[in-house]
C-alpha cells in the first residue's frame, strides 16, 4: 500500500512539473494565449495548492508580456493610420479586457516564498474599446454602403452583407445597418427559377411532380441561392433550373413460376424389435423394445414470384440566363422494382423445410398501376435532385 501511494505521488509530481515545463515553452515561443489559458484552469481548481505556485509566477509573467505586445501592436496599428487596422485595434483592446476578466475572480494570488501578492497592472479599456468601436463602426458603415451603392456585381453585394453583418455583430442596431444588410443580402442572391418538363409519352402523377418541386424540404440552406418554382414577377432570375423527364420504361406484368421437389423421412408409429429368429428383444427388465417406423413423403411445392418493374431516365440543367447558355447538365435516373413472392403445394406438406412454409401463407396481391409505379420512385429520384443542388455552384 505504501508503494503504491509513493508511486502515485511520484505520477502526480511528474505531471504538474510537465504541466509548468509545457507552459513555460509556451511563454518562451510567443504562444501566450496557451499559457494564460493553462495557469488560469490550474489556479481555478486551487489557487492556494502549493504545487500550483509556479503557476501563479508564470501567470504574472505572461500577463506582462502579453499586455505589452498587445499594447506594441495597438500603437503600431495607430500610428499607420489605416482605418482599415481599427478592427484589429479594437480586437485588440477586447482581448486585453478579456484576459484580465479571467484573472480577476483569482485574485489575490499569493506568492509564498516571496511573501508578496502577484502583480497584476489591471487597466480599464471600456472606454478605449467604446471609441474604438465607434470610429469602427462609422469606417464600416461607410465602406459597407458605399460598397452597396457602386456594386458591379453580385461579389460586391455580398461583400457589403458580410460587412454589415460583422458590423451588426459588434455594434447591433448601428443606424440602419439591418435594412442595409436586408438590401445587400437581396441583391446579392443568385435567384434560380425551377421548371418541370415531361418529355416522354406517360402522364407524370401530379403528386410526385409536387413533391419534387417541393424544395423546403430538400434543406438546401445555401445563402446565396434561392430556388422558385412559381417564379415572382417583380424578380430578376439569374438562372433556370429544368428538371426533365427523358423516358419512362415500365416492365409487363410477369408470374415466375418454380416448382421444388421435396422428399423427406418422418417418424410412422413404431415397431417391436426382434432377433433373428423373429423372436421379440426384451429389455433388462423384461419390457418388449420398441423402434420407430420411418416412411418417405414427397411434396410437390410451386413458389411463385409476381414482378414489375420501372425505370426513369431524365435530365437536369442549369441555364445561365444573362450568358443565354447552358453551364451544367447531370444525368437524373432510378429504378423501382415490385416483386412479391407466394407459395402453394401439392403433396404432403411434412415434406418441406421450415424455411419454405411461411410463403404458404401467402397468396397473389394485385400488381400496382403504371402510375403508382412511376410515383414509386419518387423517394430516389428527390435524393438524387437534391444532391445534385447541393453540388450545384453558382458565380
Amino acid at each position: 500500500m505504501k508503494k503504491f501511494l509513493l508511486f502515485g505521488l511520484a505520477i502526480t509530481l511528474l505531471t504538474g512539473c510537465s504541466g509548468v515545463k509545457k507552459t513555460q515553452e509556451a511563454i518562451n515561443t510567443g504562444n501566450y494565449t496557451q499559457a494564460i489559458n493553462t495557469s488560469i484552469v490550474n489556479l481555478s481548481s486551487n489557487k492556494t495548492k502549493k504545487s500550483n505556485q509556479p503557476y501563479i509566477l508564470l501567470l504574472e509573467e505572461v500577463f506582462a508580456k502579453n499586455t505589452e505586445r498587445e499594447m506594441d501592436r495597438i500603437a503600431f496599428y495607430k500610428k499607420d493610420g489605416n482605418p482599415a487596422n481599427l478592427e484589429s485595434v479594437y480586437n485588440g483592446y477586447y482581448r486585453l479586457k478579456l484576459v484580465q476578466e479571467q484573472i480577476k475572480p483569482l485574485l489575490p494570488l499569493q506568492i509564498y516564498e516571496e511573501g508578496r501578492e502577484a502583480k497584476f497592472q489591471l487597466v480599464d479599456y471600456d472606454q478605449k474599446i467604446i471609441n474604438t468601436k465607434q470610429e469602427l463602426s462609422n469606417y464600416l458603415y461607410t465602406n459597407a454602403n458605399n460598397l452597396l451603392k457602386n456594386a458591379s456585381n453580385k461579389f460586391d453585394y455580398r461583400k457589403s452583407y458580410n460587412d454589415f453583418t460583422y458590423l451588426s455583430k459588434i455594434n447591433p442596431g448601428f443606424l440602419d445597418t439591418k435594412t442595409k444588410m436586408e438590401e445587400a443580402l437581396a441583391k446579392g442572391i443568385n435567384y434560380v427559377s425551377v421548371a418541370m418538363s415531361n418529355n416522354t409519352n406517360i402522364i407524370i402523377p401530379e403528386k410526385l411532380e409536387a413533391e419534387m418541386l417541393n424544395l423546403s424540404t430538400y434543406g438546401l440552406n445555401k445563402l446565396w441561392t434561392e430556388y422558385h418554382t412559381n417564379p415572382l414577377p417583380n424578380v430578376i432570375y439569374d438562372y433556370n433550373l429544368d428538371v426533365s423527364f427523358e423516358d419512362i420504361a415500365i416492365s409487363p406484368e410477369q408470374i415466375n413460376e418454380k416448382q421444388i421437389i421435396k422428399e423427406k423421412q418422418i417418424k410412422d408409429g413404431y415397431e417391436y424389435l426382434t432377433n433373428s429368429d423373429g423372436n421379440v428383444v426384451k429389455d433388462s427388465l423384461g419390457n418388449m423394445i420398441k423402434v420407430d417406423k420411418f416412411k418417405t413423403v414427397r411434396c410437390n411445392y410451386y413458389q411463385f414470384t409476381q414482378f414489375k418493374s420501372t425505370q426513369v431516365t431524365g435530365l437536369v440543367s442549369f441555364t445561365d440566363n444573362i450568358k443565354k447558355q447552358q453551364i451544367d447538365q447531370y444525368p437524373l435516373t432510378s429504378e423501382f422494382v415490385f416483386e412479391h413472392i407466394y407459395a402453394n403445394y401439392h403433396g404432403d406438406k411434412r415434406a418441406l423445410d421450415n424455411d419454405l412454409t411461411p410463403l404458404l401463407k401467402l397468396g397473389a396481391v394485385p400488381f400496382p398501376t403504371n402510375e403508382q409505379m412511376v410515383y414509386d420512385t419518387g423517394e430516389d429520384l428527390k435524393a438524387k435532385l437534391k444532391y445534385i443542388l447541393q453540388q450545384q455552384n453558382f458565380n
